[in-house]
């Protein structure tokens, strides 16, 4: 979707504003939450990824302009080292041997994928480029782990809590484009909050399968980090590949296959 809103002139911005409304809607209609007691709720974890959920994306578009995709492909998928560190130093996983090897073999998949001879991608990247890319490595792995640790909190339901970081996302996303559009930095579309509602569908049920992931193996947040972050990047290059006849060099496809390894060594660790 994101791929298609440059095609069609799409502003992103404004298109995740309003994904936040509809995530609201669905928490509310399926997850019905309880909004009555949040005595020892996460708060500082619901502000924060409130506050980073938005502006990764507007992170994302700054440090493709400033680095380039390239590079800002690799700083988003190298990012799966800070929720793997955590799993182990933070959650107290215990490591094993097929289960490192499974997680060597997807960074080995990771590497593989990445577009690296992509036109104009690896041209000079601008003095504060690094950080961009620092802010996109760091955001992307913090929100998996705050999302770990919102799974694991017992006393609020993970709909309950779902809720409340989808109305902080929009409450700080909606105020940047109400700024916006008074300084008339942006003009407003009617058609974006539409957009917007396709976009937010698919962005609760990704987010709220991800944290059933992490309820269901809930000593095991290694293998949901490794199989989600390798699960994007197969299925993506399929999307780019069969929708949008990307072209895939012989090291692309061998990422693909080494990926599908990864993750059946993870499910067997």
């Amino acid at each position: 979707m994101l791929k298609l809103a440059k095609r069609y002139h799409i502003d992103v911005y404004q298109a995740v504003v309003w994904n936040y409304s509809m995530a609201i809607f669905l928490s509310w209609l399926f997850l019905k939450p309880k909004l009555l007691n949040f005595s020892g709720a996460p708060v500082v974890n619901y502000t924060l990824l409130g506050l980073l959920l938005p502006m990764l994306f507007v992170i994302l578009a700054m440090s493709v302009k400033q680095s380039g995709i390239v590079r800002t492909d690799i700083a988003q998928r190298l990012s799966l080292l800070i929720p793997i560190i955590a799993a182990f130093l933070l959650f107290g996983e215990k490591m094993t041997l097929l289960k490192s090897i499974g997680i060597a073999t997807g960074f080995a998949a990771i590497l593989c994928t990445i577009p690296w001879k992509k036109g104009g991608a690896a041209g000079k990247a601008a003095a504060n480029a690094w950080l961009y890319l620092l802010m996109v490595f760091v955001g992307m792995g913090l929100i998996d782990v705050l999302f770990k640790q919102i799974a694991t909190f017992k006393a609020v339901t993970y709909g309950t809590s779902l809720f409340i970081v989808f109305v902080l996302a929009f409450a700080f996303s909606f105020a940047g484009l109400i700024y916006q559009v008074v300084t008339k930095k942006m003009r407003f579309s009617w058609p974006h909050i539409l957009i917007g509602w396709v976009l937010g569908t698919a962005n609760f049920c990704n987010i709220l399968f991800y944290i059933k992931a992490h309820k269901a193996l809930a000593s095991q947040p290694s293998t949901v980090f490794s199989a989600m972050n390798i699960g994007v990047i197969v299925f993506g290059a399929l999307i780019g590949l069969i929708i949008f006849k990307e072209k895939l060099s012989l090291l692309n496809k061998a990422g693909i296959l080494i990926a599908i390894i990864a993750v059946a060594i993870l499910s067997i660790s």
